[in-house]
């Protein structure tokens, strides 16, 4: 695998060191497919070991990574529809009504019917819900903090918008209502959080 990493204090990377290759600063630089490959594979790399910590929680109480997911999202939006997690997790009504049965008969999440529409079901966790969720949330926040610490200042703001961009373009407008602490409904457009 070739070198790719480069540390905040100017060190130059491998590949940047090659004769008549471009410094990664530049802005036109592109990069060659093994240098692409090795970045895939970082992606696998960093993906397994930032799960890794919450498979092991999730793991003692029979929970996968769904399960995380959706803990995950119902405590950043309490009282979110059921349909808009669908547009969020982007996975079918049977694979969400499996594993939401499992965190709500085990007092993990709690469902109520809207004050508006009794029919639509609005998720919350509960105080045993939110505990494993802050949980689960910290370990994963320890890794990100680590690793952002190593590469000095900006490195947040760079990480961000390289993991924005990795995301469908169509998808960004929605990503970005909902990291801002917004409901998006199913056409894409922002709601209420409550």
């Amino acid at each position: 695998m070739a070198d790719i990493t480069s540390d905040a204090a100017g060190h130059r990377t491998e590949a940047q060191e090659r004769p008549g290759s471009t410094p990664a600063s530049d802005q036109g630089r592109r990069l060659a497919g093994p240098e692409l490959i090795s970045c895939v594979e970082l992606l696998y790399f960093a993906y397994r070991d930032f799960t890794s910590d919450p498979d092991t929680i999730l793991e003692q109480y029979g929970f996968g990574r769904a399960h995380h997911r959706v803990l995950h999202f119902v405590h950043r939006n309490p009282g979110l529809k059921v349909a808009e997690l669908l547009e969020i997790l982007k996975i079918t009504k049977q694979s969400l009504a499996r594993v939401l049965k499992q965190l709500v008969d085990e007092g993990f999440i709690i469902q109520r019917a809207g004050s508006e529409d009794r029919r639509e079901r609005r998720l919350y966790l509960s105080a045993k819900g939110g505990r494993l969720t802050d949980k689960l949330t910290q370990i994963q926040v320890k890794r990100v903090e680590g690793a952002l610490a190593t590469l000095g200042p900006g490195a947040d703001v760079l990480a961000r918008q390289f993991l924005f961009a990795m995301i469908n373009e169509k998808d960004r407008s929605q990503v970005e209502i909902l990291i801002r602490g917004q409901r998006v409904d199913s056409a894409g457009e922002p709601g209420s959080n409550g």
